[in-house]
């Protein structure tokens, strides 16, 4: 079904906001990380933990969602479609395993905020403070990954995409 051009719009802007919108708050968690894993001034350790989980849960998980459906919409409702080409292929499967990642990551970063509030961050949980650094390192990365095919779309169709090309020009 094609959707009519102020709609593609509309979700193209949707689209394009939340995915930026999910890079820019993931580049901020990232900050607060580090800020986590190296400061030395406890008051600063624990207000980056609680930030951490406010930004994860209130700005992460909703962008990371309206990211995912958007582009869902975005490709089923154009011409693109969503498994005709390998690019669309992989940034609909990239993202998917990042919203995953991101579910199952916040549970690390609701543990921390606890941790922070009961003020006992001690070495022990060095192991969950640098996951916290390397996760979001890894998902800012993919979201990377995930513009430049959005910019550059290279070419090649799947199989699926080939039979549907076939089919059009054949008329069956």
């Amino acid at each position: 079904m094609a959707m009519t051009p102020r709609l593609r719009k509309l979700a193209l802007t949707a689209h394009i906001t939340s995915t930026v919108g999910w890079i820019g708050s993931v580049v901020c968690f990232l900050v607060l990380a580090i800020t986590g894993l190296t400061s030395n001034v406890s008051e600063m350790v624990r207000s980056a933990y609680l930030a951490m989980d406010l930004i994860s849960r209130l700005v992460i998980v909703p962008l990371c969602f309206i990211s995912l459906v958007t582009g869902i919409v975005q490709s089923l409702g154009t011409k693109w479609g969503l498994f005709k080409h390998y690019w669309i292929l992989i940034k609909f499967i990239i993202t998917t395993l990042s919203t995953i990642a991101l579910l199952i990551h916040t549970q690390p970063i609701s543990y921390m905020a606890g941790v922070a509030t009961d003020n006992a961050i001690s070495s022990a949980v060095l192991r969950v403070q640098i996951q916290l650094v390397v996760a979001p390192g890894a998902a800012l990365l993919a979201l990377l990954i995930t513009t430049v095919l959005a910019v550059y779309k290279p070419k090649g169709l799947t199989p699926y995409g080939w039979k549907k090309q076939y089919q059009q020009r054949t008329g069956s």
